[in-house]
């Protein structure tokens, strides 16, 4: 797949079968809309593209702190639509002269201009130009003037993928990792860098990766206990781990920690990166007054993934 950002430089697509949108999460959902794309591009001898925004429409429209969690940063969108055969990303900087382009200087000098489309695949209710002045209806409108063929998402498909996405956050969010993969089509997943902590864990006997995340706006999933895989540098396999989202109610935390264990692992990966893939939630957070009691629970979780882990 080739990954372009700059937009006065794009190469002669051949018969570009173009479609735009966030694709955040590249879910089961989008998984139809690639499949449109692919089956289109065979009936032409044509190149798959796929139109997206960087950074998110709604960070430059309406800018709010954590206005925006995202299922997929950009390093992992791009990484998950070249795993599904795309030709061509287009990444467009969102910016504010953009969003306000009008609707026919957006398709004359945006779409037509830049990709020559062959064919366009857009959603029913698909707006673009400023003020969302454009529609379905220009499209139609234009398609033979300018030389390309209109294919219409339907509504349901349409609907089916803005529930989908809100299910998966929603998933996410109250720890239901298992619903929110199978709506994925893979395991939940976020990235971050190893950095120091205050040691707690290795005094208890399980000692920890610190996580700081590569990009805030990820999503992180409900506070509580997870059976995790870990890829972590020079590592071919996925490892096994337990891990804990939440403030630590046992020592009084007051800041969020991302705290993995990896099981039988004792390599120093500070400053390392590592990718943690969602298994199973396995319990909620809880305060224990003793920190005997903490640490025969935390054997109970580590065994819990371990169990898990090996179905």
């Amino acid at each position: 797949m080739q990954v372009h950002r700059d937009l006065k430089h794009l190469p002669e697509i051949r018969n570009a079968i173009i479609t735009i949108g966030t694709f955040d999460g590249v879910h089961a959902g989008h998984r139809f809309i690639i499949q449109q794309l692919e089956q289109a591009a065979a009936e032409c001898d044509g190149e798959t593209v796929i139109v997206t925004f960087d950074p998110h429409p709604r960070e430059v429209l309406a800018p709010r702190p954590n206005n925006i969690r995202l299922l997929t940063t950009l390093p992992e969108k791009i990484a998950l639509l070249e795993q599904a055969g795309i030709d061509h990303l287009v990444v467009v900087p969102f910016t504010q002269a953009f969003s306000e382009l009008s609707a026919r200087e957006y398709l004359e000098d945006f779409l037509v201009a830049r990709f020559k489309p062959h064919t366009i695949i857009i959603g029913y209710d698909h707006r673009f130009g400023h003020n969302r002045e454009g529609g379905l209806e220009l499209l139609e409108a234009e398609q033979q003037q300018y030389g390309f063929r209109l294919l219409e998402i339907p509504q349901q498909v349409v609907n089916d993928l803005t529930v989908s996405s809100t299910k998966i956050r929603k998933s996410l969010q109250e720890g239901e990792v298992l619903l929110a993969n199978e709506l994925l089509g893979y395991p939940y997943f976020l990235s971050g860098t190893v950095v120091h902590g205050d040691k707690m864990g290795r005094q208890l006997g399980y000692p920890t990766a610190n996580l700081h995340l590569n990009d805030e706006r990820k999503l992180i999933p409900a506070e509580g206990i997870y059976a995790v895989w870990v890829k972590a540098p020079g590592h071919d396999e996925l490892l096994p781990a337990v891990m804990s989202i939440g403030f630590r109610p046992t020592f009084n935390g007051t800041d969020l920690r991302l705290e993995v264990h990896l099981f039988d692992f004792n390599e120093d990966l500070y400053g390392q990166e590592l990718t943690i893939y969602f298994v199973e939630y396995i319990r909620a957070n809880q305060k224990f007054d003793d920190i005997k009691d903490l640490i025969v629970q935390m054997d109970k979780d580590s065994a819990q993934s371990r169990k898990i882990l090996k179905r």
